[in-house]
């Protein structure tokens, strides 16, 4: 009986033990967006769920920056790396090396959130435009997506059509498809506060889910604002939530309720853990946003 006794107390630990933190990388360093700032912006609210351990690797502004040669992240340390980096209208991209051991990161199974601006970003890298799937491109770059009313998705081949590109940011109503994980539990329509919508989001579109798309006036279409694309046994998180300029230190859009809830759902997915992080109580309806205070 005393022995049954002393081992109670061991199994009662064992049934409440907290699951290992999701390690996540962000990268950043150069962007045509306030990249320190949207770093900051994210850690705020991913940090404070306690199901993060996150780090930061800040990439040399060019190949002529001190630290170019000698920048090299250890992508397979982390669970999910974060990529905050656009090079769009400037200089290279990552040091080949990098490139080349991202590229080995994803394929072999680790997962990638490509931040707002990152599906902007290395046009010229053929497997980085395989892992967005879609982002901002020109229109020779590949095919386009669009969806209907009804939730059925046209593709637009390459060079039919615009550039990738957006109208003003505006209060847009998200409309899920499907049922995906990250969305469990979402109502199927929710508004959140000025943002971007893509209009013809071009890439290779191989392997990819649309996950929920918005109204675009300009074009009088709808296009994705989330989707999901597998790249080897990795995965990969992409949407035009989370736009962050110069001085913007706590816009509505980096506050909303609901873009917060599904990037932190997204991190959970991509790292392959369940998907359990809970709705909140004042998550936004089709009717009206809901933001977090200002810090």
């Amino acid at each position: 009986m005393k022995k049954l006794l002393r081992l109670i107390p061991i199994i009662a630990c064992i049934g409440v033990a907290k699951a290992e933190p999701i390690r996540v990388l962000i990268v950043d360093g150069f962007s045509n967006h306030d990249w320190r700032l949207t770093t900051k912006q994210i850690k705020s609210f991913i940090e404070p769920t306690g199901l993060f351990e996150v780090s930061v690797s800040t990439a040399p502004e060019t190949a002529k920056a001190e630290g170019w040669d000698e920048w090299r992240p250890d992508f397979a340390a982390y669970d999910v790396v974060i990529q905050n980096c656009n090079n769009i209208n400037r200089g290279p991209s990552w040091p080949e090396e990098v490139k080349a051991d991202f590229e080995k990161y994803v394929a072999g199974g680790g997962g990638v959130f490509a931040w707002h601006s990152a599906n902007n970003s290395f046009a010229d890298w053929d497997e980085y435009s395989k892992m967005l799937g879609i982002g901002y491109r020109k229109k020779d770059a590949g095919w386009a997506i669009r969806v209907e009313d009804d939730g059925s998705l046209v593709r637009i081949p390459p060079g039919e059509g615009l550039n990738t590109a957006h109208g003003p940011r505006i209060d847009t109503l998200v409309k899920r498809l499907g049922d995906h994980p990250i969305h469990a539990g979402f109502p199927r329509e929710w508004k959140t506060p000025d943002i971007e919508v893509y209009f013809y989001p071009r890439g290779p579109a191989e392997n990819i889910e649309i996950l929920s798309y918005g109204y675009d006036p300009k074009t009088k279409l709808n296009w994705p604002l989330e989707w999901v694309v597998e790249y080897g046994k990795g995965r990969v998180y992409s949407s035009t939530f989370g736009h962050s300029w110069k001085g913007e230190e706590s816009p509505e859009r980096m506050r909303c309720i609901g873009m917060r809830t599904a990037a932190i759902r997204a991190l959970q997915w991509l790292a392959k853990r369940e998907v359990d992080y809970p709705l909140p109580e004042d998550f936004p309806t089709a009717e009206k946003v809901s933001v977090a205070p200002v810090p």
